[in-house]
């Protein structure tokens, strides 16, 4: 199904084809916000921000015109470990993506006038952030939680970073983390696999194999807090979480189950059951699980009314509790498997979504399982196993909570 290729510098290739007439292909780099010290927090979502603001051989408005210029869709996004450069497009024009995604690369000049734009740019989506709690409350309890480990970097960086960031910062940072052995090269679309390869080594093969200055050793020591700060909102959030597997623990696919089976997108989500339709306590609740390279974390938001928390709060530990002390009938077990496959299958169905899914598995884990593997790996997951796992994680001893009021 999936087609590999790896160039002579380290850069990795993953294709899949299909027939449609949109082709969707990124480059996935390795590095995010917690491989920045703490002097640069937010410059590797800064970069990622200016790297379409000019290179040797285009100014900003070329590079934007390049792709949105043939109706396709040029974008990019930076998470804790990874950043992406990606674009949709008319398959006929993959060739001037690639071209594309390498000049922006390896040739960004980050010419002054745009940065200092930019920044202003930047310092805006910092404002609107802080201005929507329901978001910032996912960010504030990984800084509680992970304390000083790089981890607990918010992506945006503070204020003061970017003010101060010059250009000389930026290429710096980009010349010592943006290398060949972290990068790969996703594309899903209707193309010819050799002339994929072919396309990748004329515009990425030139570049000398280098290896990346990012040192992830430091393992983070997570703790426990429970606080609560008033931001005067007209809604209350609250966030319950804790600790949870890495992606390379044994246990990472039972954890995803579980975490599906308690507040997952689902309608029939325990939490949305027991918060939201019996009670109209609240408009979202959600769980959701977040596996780093060398840890986790699990967490359960819930925008509600004042009034309504103590008893959410009771709820929560309630539905954990069950999965704790209950094991989960044959019945059950079955359907929030089949549950749990099917999101996945239609969630793969959309060629984005795919493309950027095999791309941070191959950056990951050097392989993309298949839907019948990953599909195989769910069907193995017992009843004990799930409250094994949240016997270990959910007592209450084991979780923190942040609440904003």
């Amino acid at each position: 199904m999936y087609q590999y290729h790896t160039l002579s510098n380290g850069i990795r290739i993953i294709f899949r084809q299909n027939n449609s007439v949109v082709t969707h292909s990124g480059v996935y780099i390795n590095i995010g916000s917690r491989d920045e010290d703490r002097q640069h927090q937010g410059i590797a979502h800064f970069i990622e921000h200016s790297v379409f603001k000019g290179t040797c051989r285009r100014r900003s408005y070329h590079i934007l015109n390049r792709i949105d210029g043939v109706g396709g869709e040029l974008n990019a996004f930076t998470t804790k470990e990874e950043t992406c450069i990606y674009a949709s497009s008319l398959s006929v024009h993959l060739q001037r993506c690639l071209e594309l995604f390498a000049d922006i690369i390896f040739h960004s000049t980050f010419p002054d006038r745009e940065i200092e734009k930019e920044r202003e740019v930047i310092l805006e989506e910092v404002n609107s952030y802080k201005d929507s709690p329901a978001e910032l409350i996912f960010d504030d309890f990984e800084e509680y939680i992970y304390g000083d480990h790089p981890l607990a970097h918010n992506i945006l960086g503070p204020k003061r970073n970017i003010k101060r960031f010059t250009p000389d910062d930026l290429r710096h940072f980009m010349g010592s983390y943006y290398t060949t052995d972290r990068m790969v090269i996703a594309i899903v679309g209707n193309a010819d696999f050799k002339r994929v390869v072919h396309l990748c080594e004329r515009y990425f093969g030139e570049y000398p194999q280098r290896t990346s200055a990012a040192d992830r050793s430091l393992k983070p020591t997570p703790s426990r807090f429970d606080l609560t700060v008033n931001r005067h909102t007209h809604q209350m959030h609250l966030m319950v979480g804790c600790p949870a597997p890495s992606a390379f623990d044994e246990r990472k696919v039972a954890f995803s189950l579980l975490n599906n089976i308690i507040g997952g997108p689902a309608m029939n989500s325990r939490l949305n059951v027991a918060i939201r339709e019996k009670y109209g306590f609240c408009y979202t609740v959600e769980s959701q699980y977040s596996p780093f390279s060398d840890t986790g974390l699990f967490y359960i938001y819930a925008g509600i009314d004042a009034d309504a928390r103590d008893h959410c709060l009771e709820l929560i530990r309630k539905e954990l509790h069950k999965l704790s002390d209950t094991l989960l009938g044959g019945t059950q077990l079955h359907a929030a498997k089949q549950q749990y496959v099917g999101q996945m299958a239609i969630n793969n169905e959309l060629a984005l979504n795919e493309m950027q899914s095999i791309g941070k598995s191959y950056l990951s884990f050097d392989k993309v399982d298949t839907l019948e593997e990953m599909q195989k790996d769910i069907e193995a997951v017992t009843a004990t196993e799930i409250a094994d796992l949240a016997n270990a994680l959910f007592a209450d001893d084991n979780m923190s909570l942040l609440v904003y009021k």
